[in-house]
């Protein structure tokens, strides 16, 4: 029997049970911002995949809030090319029919008290005639320093307290503020009309597949978590790399830099995943407080001159086309010292992960785009084998493929066929495209799914964005009071810096 929307009203379904889809229950979803690409390239195709798969209510509402004049009949246009253009699942009309049904549009500026009441207006309207129940997410799909004045205007307007019974959640995208003492200035504007639990923070890399798959690798496996340890591991390695420049969004990138943008949240919480002790249970108050543990361990090098790199990207060639450097895009100040590279060189202490390095990077302009989590284990401590024999041998590693090929390559030595004894590196790898039928999600369908739900587990709290912050502040302060940023060619693996400060450790970044 094939799975609907109505399965949420059975009685006899486990909601423990995490084989069987979750449905959300009766709900509406308002997109601030609604005109902007990450709606129409994420967010409104995965309300349309998550309808598609049976995972919405008959009745979900999507409204949409902007600075456009337009009717309904034309926001629900907009919905319909971005969810033909960019939608994971195949287009079905009779899905479209019942979705445009609820979709609702509000023009107006976010100081515009008659667009809050139509706001207000329209959700009870949709409560009476779709079936609502008066539950609603408030996406703010804007920029930070819209946020307080959304959330006040929520606040004014009653939208932010629904009818007893009922929920109201926000869900609020990165950035989390600059800096410490602008973050605590957010999340106080935020919790002044929203309770913690009310509160949704968004980062998509938590929603994507080959990120929880860290957790299943490790505690559902008895073979990797008795050597994920100071005693095995040599260091690890976080990357976050990417092809393209800045493109159009020199106004957002300049001034925050690829630190505040991706080592802040993405990668730290990267590291958390990586490094934390074994949860009690899955819910979020348990997986909040194991990170929490690790990056309230998490120690700056003594040295943050030579275990802190910062880079802009000078013309180059990517990918058999020429390019301009940073400081020759449109829109960027010639004497900009933002950075577009980072990398940093954290350490935990604590005991499973005293003296164990874990290296950092991000940047724009660089060989390829990939994200991966490799773990580099130590080399056997006695080798009977002659040095002749294991010359071309590295050191054994599991990497975890965040994107864009999602799966893990474990590397290890094997013999080369033949008579001699001669052993080299292979790799043994898992790719989810090849493993399960089903493609994966997109994160965001994981996301606002959860969202609806109620299910906080993929979304950092407000104490984990804090402590992020106390990590990435005194570096950013170090970064400001020395000189330029170093060089690096766009196409490469970034600046000559970043080599030397592994270099100095005897190590080497990987080449993904």
């Amino acid at each position: 029997m094939s799975v609907t929307a109505q399965d949420w009203r059975n009685p006899l379904r486990d909601p423990r049970d995490r084989r069987l889809p979750r449905v959300a229950g009766p709900s509406g979803l308002v997109i601030f911002g609604v005109t902007g690409d990450l709606s129409r390239k994420k967010l409104m195709p995965a309300v349309y995949d998550l309808a598609n798969r049976g995972l919405l209510p008959p009745g979900f509402s999507l409204l949409g809030f902007a600075r456009r004049e337009w009717e309904d009949q034309d926001f629900a246009q907009v919905v319909h090319d971005s969810v033909k253009q960019h939608a994971r699942t195949p287009f079905r009309e009779e899905v479209w029919q019942q979705l445009a049904e609820g979709m609702r549009f509000i023009p107006g500026d976010f100081d515009d008290d008659t667009a809050f009441s139509q706001l207000r207006s329209a959700v009870d309207e949709l409560d009476e005639k779709r079936g609502t129940s008066g539950n609603y997410a408030f996406y703010l799909s804007v920029p930070p320093k819209f946020f307080p004045k959304v959330v006040q205007q929520l606040k004014k307007h009653g939208l932010a307290d629904g009818p007893e019974g009922s929920w109201r959640r926000a869900v609020i995208e990165k950035p989390f503020g600059h800096d410490m003492d602008s973050a605590r200035e957010l999340n106080s504007i935020v919790h002044d009309v929203f309770s913690p639990e009310q509160v949704f923070r968004i980062d998509h890399y938590l929603g994507k597949e080959t990120v929880q798959n860290i957790l299943a690798l490790r505690f559902a496996n008895q073979m990797y978590e008795p050597i994920w340890n100071r005693s095995y591991v040599d260091h690890v390695q976080i990357t976050m790399a990417e092809d393209i420049g800045i493109g159009g969004r020199a106004g957002y990138y300049d001034g925050i830099g690829a630190a505040r943008d991706v080592i802040q949240n993405h990668l730290l919480q990267l590291l958390a995943l990586t490094a934390m002790e074994e949860p009690a249970s899955f819910d979020a108050e348990s997986l909040v407080n194991e990170k929490l543990k690790v990056l309230k361990s998490v120690r700056l090098p003594k040295d943050l001159a030579k275990e802190t790199v910062r880079a802009q990207y000078a013309p180059g060639w990517q990918g058999g086309e020429k390019v301009r450097g940073y400081l020759q895009e449109d829109g960027i100040d010639r004497q900009s010292k933002t950075d577009t590279y980072a990398a940093v060189k954290l350490e935990i202490d604590n005991r499973r992960w005293a003296g164990v390095p874990f290296y950092l990077r991000t940047g724009k302009r660089l060989g390829r785009r990939v994200t991966e989590i490799a773990v580099v284990f130590q080399r056997a401590p006695h080798s009977p084998f002659d040095h002749t024999a294991t010359e071309e041998l590295g050191q054994n590693a599991v990497v975890i493929r965040v994107q864009p090929d999602e799966g893990m390559t474990v590397r290890f030595g094997s013999k080369v066929p033949g008579t001699s004894m001669e052993i080299r590196d292979v790799s043994m790898d898992f790719a989810y495209g090849e493993s399960f039928t089903e493609s994966s999600p997109e994160a965001y369908e994981r996301l606002i799914l959860d969202v609806l739900l109620g299910d906080a587990n993929l979304f950092p709290r407000t104490e984990e964005v804090e402590e992020s912050w106390r990590i990435l502040d005194p570096i950013e302060e170090h970064w400001d009071k020395v000189g330029r940023p170093a060089q690096y060619a766009s196409g490469s693996w970034g600046p000559k810096e970043a080599d030397e400060m592994l270099a100095r450790d005897g190590r080497s970044w990987r080449r993904p």
